[in-house]
């Protein structure tokens, strides 16, 4: 079964750096994009990052200009530098990938489990 696995996620200070990774595993012959989403709790998913399989990006305003998106083709793994964090970036990060995991579907959302980032002041 197609799985993304997440990691990086801790408690980090305001100013802070933290670097999360995301390797999908199982049964996936292609991924098109993969991004990062975020969600506090009482508010919906949002989106972070995103990076295409070519390469192209889409980063939410928030987030611009401090964190940045990127992936390796060859280990199906996605990565988020997120650098001079703050406090408002506290929430728990899920993976996303659209992928192919059967040869009989097209591509389908994939979901990590989240890992939880915390900026304090």
């Amino acid at each position: 079964q197609a799985q993304l696995v997440e990691s990086g996620g801790g408690l980090v200070q305001a100013g802070g750096s933290l670097r999360l990774s995301c390797a999908a595993t199982g049964t996936i012959f292609a991924i098109n994009a993969m991004g990062w989403y975020r969600q506090v709790s009482g508010k919906q998913r949002e989106l972070v990052a995103v990076v295409t399989d070519g390469a192209s990006t889409v980063y939410a305003d928030s987030v611009k200009g401090r964190f940045t998106i990127s992936r390796d083709n060859r280990k199906n793994t996605v990565y988020l530098q997120m650098n001079s964090l703050k406090p408002e970036d506290t929430a728990v990060y899920y993976c996303n990938a659209k992928a192919i995991t059967t040869l009989s579907h097209g591509y389908r959302e994939i979901w990590g489990s989240g890992t939880l980032v915390t900026v304090s002041s």
